[in-house]
């Protein structure tokens, strides 16, 4: 689960992180309203949507009067704001925040996240702050000092010390590194992050280190641990399968395909994916219904596949060890005489109750197409799909 900058700078501030003063306005006129408040001259109005990339495309505004608030702010509540990592169909603008403009002396970039090969947290630093991270990994890969936590000691003061002298840091600054560094590092283990981005991260011309944007991500399945986390959710900035999903305890993420996936285990979803591909077809999504699966979340599973627009073909594989092939049987006919779709359905069963699936399905009289294996499923699938495209392609065609 990711939040929003605002939201991310409030919680880091709790563990000694420094942000300039803010204030989240939903109107444009509020937006004025909060900079007479901050006070200054200057301010910056940034557009609150969960993607990197905001102020090349256009979300993030230096102003100077409250009318140029304004004018700004009424081009962009309500529009979409489209950047590298939101894709062509944007994330809406529903929210602003305003702070007051800092004079930057220096920018630098700060990251901490899971390192898979060492697992332990890791510190990325560069001294080219402002940049995407990947922009920075690929252009000037040297200027990037990465540091291994520990789990059992912790960040100690003096690994902060040398981020910072890498970082070429003043003395002057350095405690404040290391107290941010320190709060970042915190903030990650104690709240069950699995990524903190503050980019950038400035000194001023008066000495102060603060933080000018900052990303938080979460581990979804930590979250019952942390309900003041939670309830800063954002529905409105998610995929609507992949929030309604989550909300029903499945785990979709949708992708381009015309394919429809409904499988068990991450790892058999990712296989059947790749089968897909290797088949000559396009998966429409990732959806691992879990184990020990009921009809009811296998029907539930069904309808939120189905929903996708692009799905042409719905490919169901199971292999069930503690999940019953009768119970996903049972669920996938439920769903189709629930439905009543034509969109042709391939299901291969493996594993515990085999033969009680196979009847229910079998004694279904429904149009379900039954396979052995996954690449017979898979070889099916695209068949299918291409069948019913050149259908479709026949009737539009006729007069």
């Amino acid at each position: 689960m990711e939040i929003h900058e605002y939201q991310a700078k409030e919680v880091l501030s709790r563990f000694g992180v420094t942000a300039p003063p803010g204030a989240l306005a939903y109107s444009p006129e509020q937006a004025a309203y909060r900079a007479r408040e901050l006070g200054g001259d200057r301010w910056v109005v940034k557009a609150q949507v969960h993607a990197g990339g905001r102020g090349k495309a256009g979300g993030v505004k230096l102003c100077s009067s409250d009318q140029e608030i304004q004018n700004i702010c009424e081009n962009l509540f309500g529009r979409k704001l489209v950047t590298h990592q939101t894709g062509q169909g944007g994330k809406g603008i529903y929210r602003v925040y305003v702070e007051a403009a800092v004079e930057i002396e220096r920018a630098f970039y700060v990251g901490l996240m899971l390192d898979r090969s060492s697992q332990r947290v890791m510190i990325l630093a560069s001294p080219h702050g402002g940049e995407e991270v990947e922009e920075i990994l690929s252009q000037r890969p040297g200027s990037v000092t990465r540091t291994t936590i520990e789990p059992a000691a912790g960040l100690r003061d003096f690994q902060a010390r040398e981020i910072a002298f890498a970082l070429g840091v003043s003395p002057a600054v350095t405690q404040q590194m290391v107290r941010t560094l320190k709060g970042c590092y915190r903030a990650f283990t104690e709240l069950d992050a699995t990524m903190i981005e503050i980019n950038p991260l400035v000194t001023t011309a008066d000495g102060r280190l603060l933080a000018l944007d900052a990303k938080m991500a979460f581990d979804d399945n930590a979250l019952f641990r942390h309900p003041q986390i939670s309830e800063l959710r954002d529905k409105s900035q998610e995929h609507p399968l992949e929030s309604r999903a989550a909300d029903r305890g499945l785990n979709y993420v949708g992708l381009g395909g015309h394919i429809g996936c409904i499988v068990n285990g991450a790892g058999l979803a990712m296989a059947t994916m790749d089968t897909l591909k290797a088949a000559g077809g396009e998966p429409a999504n990732f959806l691992d219904i879990g184990g020990g699966a009921s009809p009811e979340r296998v029907a539930k599973a069904f309808r939120i596949v189905m929903a996708n627009d692009r799905v042409q073909a719905v490919l169901v594989n199971i292999f069930a060890g503690i999940n019953r092939c009768d119970w996903v049987a049972r669920g996938v006919v439920q769903a189709m005489q629930e439905m009543q779709s034509d969109i042709p359905v391939v299901v291969r069963l493996a594993g515990t109750h085999l033969v009680e699936g196979q009847k229910i399905l079998a004694q279904s009289g429904l149009p379900i197409i039954r396979a052995a294996t996954l690449r017979d499923a898979a070889e099916r699938s695209v068949a299918a799909w291409r069948s019913d495209q050149a259908q479709a392609t026949k009737l539009w065609a006729e007069p």
